[in-house]
């Protein structure tokens, strides 16, 4: 069982940066796709963010253009650039699998960002 710390969040103003950072107690290569996903209040989570083993990234339309995800295979570590934050960006972001398959992929804490001025 793999188990995903994730770090680098806080409270930065509206068009700060911050990089998130999520470290696994296994290999990532072995998982596959990895993602970042975010749950704001009141919210469902959502997928934001997913790389491929290879490298291959795809975002979702809110946050393309100012997220970049990347990995290191090797450190079996998942990253999330975030640049021109806005207030809708508030929540808690949490990576693992892409897909997430129950009982096989567990959630870790995650770690707050509350973008506010």
């Amino acid at each position: 069982q793999v188990q995903f710390v994730e770090s680098g969040g806080g409270l930065v103003q509206p068009g700060g940066s911050l990089r998130l950072s999520c470290a696994a107690s296994g290999s990532i290569f072995s998982i596959g796709a990895m993602g970042w996903y975010r749950q704001a209040p009141g919210k469902q989570r959502e997928l934001i963010a997913s790389v491929t083993t290879s490298g291959r990234t795809n975002y979702a339309d809110s946050v393309k253009g100012r997220f970049t995800i990347s990995r290191d295979n090797a450190k079996n570590t998942v990253s999330l650039q975030m640049d021109s934050l806005k207030p809708e960006d508030t929540a808690v972001y949490r990576c693992n699998a892409v897909p997430v398959v129950a009982g096989r992929h567990y959630w870790g804490q995650g770690t707050q960002v509350t973008v506010s001025s």
